[in-house]
C-alpha cells in the first residue's frame, strides 16, 4: 500500500489565502448584482439574501434599459464598443510598427533605447496635463463631440505603453527565422507582416486587450472633449450622482453591463492573453 500523503500546513495556508482573496474579489459583483435587484428604498440595507431577507425587484433593470434612459444607456454602449475597438485597432497598428523597428533596426541620431524612453515618457505625464491642448485642437478642427475626437485622444494615451510592450515581444523572437526570410527573397516588410506577426501573436492580443480596457475604463478625455453625442458608459455611470444623492441600485445595474463587454473578450482570449503576459518573462 502506498503511503498516505501528509498536507502541509503551507498547502493548507495557501489555500485558505487563495479562498479569502477569492472572496475579496467577487464579493463587489456579488453586492452589485444584490443592489441591482433591490428597490431604491432597500438600497442602504444590508440584506444579501433575496426571497428572504427582501424582495428582488427589476426597477433598476426597467430604468436603465427602459424608454426613459434605455436610449441612453445603449447609446453608451455603442460608444463604447466602437471607441475602445477602433483606438485599440489603430494602437495595435502602430505600436506594432513602431515597436518593430525599435526591436530589429538601429537608428543612429538618436539610439533606440532614448527613441524608447522618450516615447515611455508621454505615458508618464497626468492626462489632465493635455486635456486643455486637445480640447483646444478638436475645437479648432470642429470634432468636438464626435467619436473621432475620442478615439484619437485615446490612441495618443495608450500608444506608448503598447509600443514598449511590442518591443519585448519583438525582441524575443529569433532573428534568424526573419533572416531566413530574408534570403529566401522577403523584404523587411513582409518579414515583418509574414513572421514576425503570426509568431507574436498572443503578444498582439494581451496589448490589445490591455489597451481596449484602458479605452473602455477611461473618463478624463470623453468629459472634455464630448457633451452629448458620444457620452461612455463611465460618463453614463457618473450621472447616476444628482442632488438628492448617490442612487447605488442604478450604479450597480449600469455597473453590471459597463463590465460585461471586457470580460467576455478577455474570456474568449484567456488562451492568447496568458501566454502574451508571460512572454518575455524568462530570459535565457
Amino acid at each position: 500500500m502506498r503511503p498516505k500523503k501528509r498536507v502541509s500546513g503551507f498547502l493548507i495556508f495557501a489555500w485558505i489565502f487563495l479562498l479569502l482573496f477569492t472572496f475579496w474579489t467577487l464579493f463587489p459583483f456579488f453586492w452589485g448584482v444584490i443592489t441591482s435587484i433591490k428597490s431604491p428604498g432597500e438600497q442602504y440595507s444590508t440584506a444579501f439574501l433575496p426571497h428572504f431577507q427582501f424582495k428582488p425587484s427589476s426597477y433598476a433593470w426597467q430604468v436603465v434599459l427602459g424608454q426613459a434612459e434605455g436610449e441612453r444607456t445603449r447609446q453608451g454602449l455603442r460608444n463604447s464598443i466602437l471607441i475602445s475597438s477602433l483606438s485599440s485597432l489603430l494602437v495595435l497598428f502602430m505600436g506594432a510598427l513602431a515597436g518593430y523597428s525599435l526591436a530589429r533596426f538601429r537608428f543612429h541620431r538618436w539610439k533606440n533605447k532614448d527613441i524608447a524612453v522618450w516615447i515611455l515618457s508621454n505615458r508618464m505625464f497626468p492626462p489632465i496635463a493635455v486635456a486643455i491642448p486637445f480640447f483646444l485642437i478638436m475645437r479648432t478642427l470642429r470634432l468636438l463631440d464626435t467619436l473621432p475626437a475620442i478615439i484619437m485622444a485615446h490612441v495618443v494615451y495608450n500608444l506608448p505603453l503598447a509600443i514598449w510592450l511590442m518591443i519585448d515581444f519583438f525582441r524575443e523572437l529569433p532573428e534568424e527565422i526573419e533572416e531566413a526570410a530574408l534570403i529566401d527573397g522577403c523584404s523587411s516588410f513582409q518579414a515583418f507582416l509574414r513572421i514576425a506577426l503570426p509568431l507574436s501573436l498572443p503578444g498582439i492580443v494581451a496589448v490589445y486587450i490591455l489597451c481596449f480596457i484602458f479605452s473602455w475604463n477611461e473618463f478624463l478625455f470623453v468629459v472634455t472633449l464630448s457633451y452629448r453625442k458620444t457620452m461612455t458608459m463611465p460618463v453614463i455611470i457618473a450621472g447616476a450622482l444628482t442632488v438628492r444623492g448617490l442612487d447605488f441600485w442604478k450604479v450597480s445595474a449600469l455597473s453590471l453591463l459597463a463590465v460585461t463587454p471586457p470580460v467576455i473578450l478577455a474570456a474568449l482570449t484567456s488562451r492568447y492573453l496568458i501566454r502574451g503576459l508571460t512572454l518575455g518573462a524568462v530570459k535565457e
